[in-house]
Order: structure tokens, then sequence, then C-alpha cells
């Protein structure tokens, strides 16, 4: 396994290791927590020397997703290296039938993976749970607005970017992450989420995972590279929602 020289990966290396925490075990734990068979994150020297400070080896964890997401025997020939990471999330999203141009920015066609889960979720939820969703990241006055318009209100608030697009992300992101490997996001300290957290666990996560749970991954492949993908673009979301802070406050 090595590590292939990759822009759409290189903002893990400013990623602290207790938000690297979920991606890792992803990678490393099967949906039940028994290691995975074929990962080889874990038997790393330089994962054991300094597990569980992930950020010491994010390119080993670069690497693994890369991996991952290629051909074991095309791998081989290319000494040891994946494929790069746009390209496993093209597969992701080929997989999930998930519209996108594949001439987009990774963030782009991210974005897009992340509408079309939360666009098919939105589809189950009745008027409700969509008002309280909505109030959830902040969206006001939705009383009288269908969950077409609803829809086109998400998408505006991941296209602005910033905190909402980071808790719309939480929302999706997390309830999926209980459906594919069995736990959630393990986030910490923040009292801002508090409140989305709190919405995670009722009807709106129920409708989330219950979707995702009913999704039948046979190829082992996808079983990692799929949570994994959504991971990194969870990750990504935090690192440039953490930038724009840091940029407004010493602005």
């Amino acid at each position: 396994m090595a590590y292939r020289d990759d822009t759409d990966l290189e903002f893990l290396s400013k990623v602290d290791s207790e938000s690297l925490n979920d991606l890792v075990y992803c990678l490393v734990h099967d949906k039940d927590g028994s290691p995975r068979l074929t990962e080889e994150l874990s038997t790393n020297e330089t994962y054991k020397a300094h597990h569980p400070d992930h950020n010491k080896y994010w390119k080993l964890i670069a690497a693994e997703i890369q991996c991952f997401g290629g051909n074991s025997i095309a791998t081989i020939f290319r000494g040891g290296k994946g494929v790069l990471y746009k390209e496993v999330l093209q597969d992701v999203c080929d997989k999930l039938k998930v519209n996108y141009n594949s001439n987009s920015s990774v963030e782009k066609i991210e974005q897009n993976m992340l509408m079309k889960i939360l666009t098919d979720a939105v589809e189950k939820m009745s008027p409700e749970e969509l008002k309280e969703l909505a109030d959830a990241v902040g969206v006001k006055n939705v009383n009288l607005l269908t969950s077409e318009a609803l829809l086109g209100v998400f998408q505006a608030v991941f296209k602005a970017g910033g905190f909402k697009s980071y808790q719309l992300t939480l929302i999706i992101v997390n309830a999926i992450l209980k459906a594919l490997i069995g736990r959630g996001l393990s986030l910490a300290g923040n009292a801002a989420l508090a409140r989305t957290m709190a919405v995670l666990t009722g009807p709106i996560g129920w409708v989330i995972t219950g979707a995702w749970t009913a999704i039948d991954i046979a190829s082992p492949a996808f079983r990692v590279t799929i949570p994994a993908v959504i991971q990194v673009a969870a990750l990504r979301q935090k690192y440039l929602y953490e930038k724009q802070a840091a940029e407004i406050e010493f602005s």
C-alpha cells in the first residue's frame, strides 16, 4: 500500500486526529466491529507507532482509500498504489445513481452525492419532519413551503457553505454511517451542534437510516468506499467551514 499524490485528499493533512477517528474506524473495522480482513492500515508500522494520533499518518489513511477504490490486481501492477480519490468518488456516485458532471470539482461532486441522499430522505419525510429539519438548520418561515421548495432551500444552503451547510452534512452523514457501519459520528464538545445531533435521534434520523439499511452492497470494496467517501465529504465540509470561519475572524 502506497500513497499517490492526490490534491483532493491533501486537506486531510490539516484535519485533527480526533476528527479523523471515524474515518479510520471505518477503514479498519466491519459493521459488526470486527477487523476487516482486507485492510492494510492497522498492520503498518507507522500506524502502530502513532495510533491514535491519526494526523501523523494521514497519507496512509489516504492510501487505504485509494487502494480500496482500485482493482486489487491493477494495484499490484501500480506498485501497491491505488487510484486517485476522484475516481473512487465517481465509482461511489455511479453505484448510488448520483447525477454529476465528471469535469466538476471533487467538492461539487461530493455535494451532488450528499444532495442526492438528502433528496431521497426528504421524499420519505412527513411535513412535520420537513419543518423540524428546516428548523434544525435555521431555515425560517417554512410553514408554507412544499417538500420541493424545501429541497430548493437545502440546495441553496449547500451552495452557500458555512455552518448551515456543515449542519446539513452532519445530519446526512451521521444517519448513513449508523446504517452502514453500525455507529454514527463521534462529535463531542461542540454546543452549537447539540441541537443538530438531537434531531438525528428522532424521526428524521430514522428515515435516513431506514432507507440505507435496505441498500444491498454486495461488493466488499463498496462496503468500505461508500462510507469512507461519505466521511471524506463530511471532513471536507468541516475543514472548509473552519477555514472560512477563521478567515472571517482574522479579516
